[in-house]
């Protein structure tokens, strides 16, 4: 009826000049074709630089300083005390916590240390703003040592006199490709262990003395070598024994595997990178043999075992978590070694003690699963219970991730301990003592967002379990060394955190410290709405994120843009905890879009069947949830436009979003691909061979890989698709994408391609170029906008720049 009120108005004014020729079509296409209309609109719309100055205030660099008070990370004395730093508007603020008493106060004298420390480093330091990138309170508290731009220094806290420590921040040296050794510290701390000429060897850190541990590694048959195709470094992977006098770690035996080559970008011969890249299908992939070192008196114990694959239950790699070696547990005398070995395909795992001194092994217990068997969420969930012979196993068995106790001697089930609705993600603390297990799950609430972590207590005969965090929320858990007490940050994608202290049995000690975003909120930010939607069996919950423009006008029509990570080891929300900004979601969002995020069936942490939804189909990728609850949003919210659908994603994001514009050309209009893994054929063995299983091929030559592959889709593409990737990524290499570029040329298919030379998977130094350059291609294509010319990112620069 408005638009016909208008229609009639204008024709009134018999003023038909040439003027008004656009605006009639406009008003007539409104009536008729309103989507149409809308885009017509847009059409005539030149976005400025003002447009993207304002979408730029929401990126991280700009909202995460505007929120104070958050992200405490406590550091705990052995006393169960700890303190932690936190930031306000005047600068950070060092703060000590009495558990017992719940109380706090200064950490330290903050003028007096930064005077202390600019006297030591010829050097002006703010007392608000002191530049740590780490700091270690000794456990009488009377000294502090602290990394102050790239040098150790160690500070009496009762003289208030720093002077230069000799020993390396963090007791490592070096750090990664080519550098020099990078040592791993021993438990008690005097010894370091590095990898040098494909050998281990061992420095005294007292004296500097240096030990050679191994003979014969040799080239592609080294010691403790970190290798697993899409990772690599010159970090030794091992693990010292609770005494300090042994370790554990293997021989790595890549002989007859294949190499990945890359060559960087360069006036002259460019410098071939090559190294050892096993890929699914090929018959020599790598393998660890298991050793046990003695440091005392140098010597190696083979395991008496055949050579184990280059495999964990947690991750794509034999070392999780930032370098810590998965499946691998010393006694706590040091005499016997437990680990699981993990069959190719990731479907059987065996759980299996070493003696430390012969190399015998006897096997404990086994598990097979269909698809891929894994042990947890982030940690490896099994432990064994020396004292007791016994082993607590993690099994999803019953559809949900859960614990069991095992007789370590027979290998015979005692009882399940977790059971019903509900994964348990990690466990966190094992009281052998008083048999009690804490840990940490996740869907075990009803009426709570599923992916929330809670943190709860149970008997070791599965009674008496307790919720020890009841917050609605998501929480992270720190534990105090003695088990007494923990620390607790809980929060939501839409609510700032607050962190308080529990003891061990729940009971609230005291409040520590709640987010300020006052200043946050006075920019006009807002957080993302949480989502709720049905899959695509109309039945299962999906949970996401939708990011809106402050602005929204709800008269108007936005075009929805989809930001995907498919999985399986992980979802397209990145955490549940409150965050001021999610990459460049909200930016992208007051362009005048709306953005979401949607975890779609495949994703870990909630049943063992959901996440196994399209085991051995990759080439899922859980779009058909992503169309559905889509089409729910549209329906829900008539200012989603759901004839203008575009799609971006970076790695699994990417090859989602390229099979995206191909198997669904007439839904997605827009797609941005960034260094997607298109064919799992090309990427590394372990990552493709866990989820889509062993390549095999049947009597015609197709193999079960085939489907999967996006070049085989390309000739489908109807929208614009722009495919970028780093020229030097040894994640996933750039014969991805170059897969996917000629098969369109061979399709003689219109498409876009950005190669960022000499960036690896992250881009480095080309991420914001990216960002704006994703900004534009939605603007232009899916708005139908003209985008200002040459934008240039301005992120603050790093402090000491």
């Amino acid at each position: 009826m408005h638009c016909l009120v208008s229609l009639s108005r204008l024709i009134a004014t018999n003023k038909m000049k040439s003027k008004h020729i656009l605006k009639l079509t406009v008003i007539i296409l409104s009536c008729v074709f309103p989507a149409l209309a809308q885009q017509s609109v847009d059409a005539q719309r030149t976005l400025t630089t003002a447009d993207y100055a304002r979408a730029e205030k929401w990126m991280g660099y700009h909202t995460n300083p505007l929120v104070f008070r958050s992200g405490v990370r406590p550091a705990w004395q052995g006393d169960d005390r700890f303190w932690y730093r936190v930031t306000t508007p005047e600068g950070s603020e060092f703060i000590m916590v009495d558990t017992a008493k719940g109380a706090k106060t200064p950490a330290f004298d903050q003028v007096k240390l930064a005077a202390a420390l600019s006297t030591a480093a010829s050097a002006t330091f703010d007392a608000h703003r002191l530049p740590f990138t780490d700091f270690e309170m000794s456990s009488d508290r009377q000294t502090i040592t602290v990394t102050v731009q790239r040098r150790r220094w160690k500070c009496d806290l009762t003289s208030y006199q720093c002077t230069a420590d000799a020993a390396p921040a963090t007791g490592q040296r070096g750090g990664g490709r080519g550098g020099a050794p990078v040592d791993v510290l021993s438990p008690d701390k005097k010894r370091a262990a590095f990898i040098r000429d494909f050998n281990l060897w061992m420095r005294d850190v007292a004296s500097g003395k240096e030990t050679q541990l191994t003979t014969d590694g040799v080239k592609d048959f080294g010691y403790a070598t970190d290798n697993a195709g899409w990772t690599h470094s010159d970090r030794a992977v091992l693990v010292w024994s609770p005494d300090s006098k042994k370790i554990a770690t293997f021989q790595q035996d890549q002989r007859g595997v294949g190499e990945m080559y890359l060559v960087d970008t360069r006036v002259g011969h460019p410098q071939l990178q090559a190294w050892k890249y096993p890929l699914p299908g090929d018959e020599k992939v790598t393998t660890i043999q298991r050793v046990i070192i003695e440091v005392d008196a140098p010597s190696v114990i083979r395991l008496k075992l055949p050579p184990d694959q280059h495999r964990s239950t947690l991750c794509d790699d034999v070392q999780c978590r930032g370098g810590e070696w998965a499946d691998v547990e010393w006694s706590p005398d040091a005499k016997q070694l437990a680990f699981v070995s993990t069959s190719r395909d990731h479907k059987h795992a065996q759980l299996r003690m070493a003696d430390a001194a012969t190399g015998e092994i006897r096997d404990v217990l086994e598990e097979t699963a269909a698809t891929q068997f894994e042990s947890g969420l982030g940690r490896v969930n099994w432990h064994y219970l020396s004292a007791t012979k016994e082993v607590i196993w993690f099994s999803e068995r019953d559809g949900w991730g859960q614990l069991y106790l095992y007789d370590a001697t027979s290998g015979k089930l005692k009882n399940q301990i977790t059971t019903g609705e509900g994964t348990v993600t990690q466990l966190i603390k094992v009281d052998e003592k008083n048999r009690l297990l804490y840990f940490l799950a996740a869907g075990r609430e009803k009426g709570r967002d599923p992916y929330f972590s809670h943190f709860y207590r149970i008997g070791f005969d599965g009674k008496n379990l307790s919720l020890l965090t009841p917050e609605d929320a998501n929480h992270e858990i720190s534990l105090s060394p003695t088990g007494s007490f923990f620390f607790d940050s809980y929060s939501k994608p839409d609510v700032p955190p607050a962190a308080v202290l529990r003891s061990a049995d729940g009971k609230l000690i005291a409040a520590i410290e709640k987010a300020d975003i006052s200043k946050l909120l006075a920019t006009g930010w807002k957080p993302p709405q949480p989502i709720t939607v049905k899959a695509r069996d109309g039945a299962t919950d999906l949970y996401g994120l939708m990011f809106k423009p402050t602005n929204l006008d709800e008269k108007k029509k936005y075009p929805i843009i989809n930001h995907i990570y498919p999985g399986p080891q992980g979802g397209s929300v990145s955490g549940r905890s409150f965050s001021a900004a999610r990459g460049d979601a909200q930016a992208l969002a007051e362009l005048g879009f709306i953005v979401v995020e949607i975890d779609g069936m495949g994703n870990p942490t909630r049943s063992k069947k959901f996440h196994d939804f399209y085991y051995a189909n990759m080439g899922d990728n859980t779009l058909p949830d992503q169309i559905t609850a889509m089409k729910q949003l549209a329906e829900k919210y008539p200012w989603i436009d759901i004839d203008r659908v575009g799609i971006y994603g970076h790695s699994g994001g990417g090859y989602a979003t390229a099979d995206a514009m191909f198997r669904y050309p007439d839904f997605f209009k827009v797609g941005i691909s960034e260094s997607g893994n298109h064919d799992n054929r090309e990427y590394e063995d372990d990552w493709g061979e866990r989820y889509q299983g062993l390549l095999t091929k049947d009597s015609n030559g197709k193999s079960n890989y085939d489907d999967q592959a996006n070049q085989n889709l390309a000739k489908n593409l109807k929208g614009h698709l722009l495919l970028a990737h780093g020229t030097v990524d040894d994640n996933v290499p750039p014969y991805n994408t170059l897969l996917v570029v000629d098969a369109l040329i061979k399709a003689n298919k219109d498409f876009d391609l950005l190669m960022l030379p000499n960036q690896r998977h992250g881009y480095g130094t080309a991420s914001n170029y990216m960002t704006r350059r994703r900004w534009d291609y939605f603007v232009r294509y899916l708005m139908g906008a003209e985008p200002p010319a040459n934008y240039e990112l301005h992120p603050p620069a790093a402090p000491g720049q």
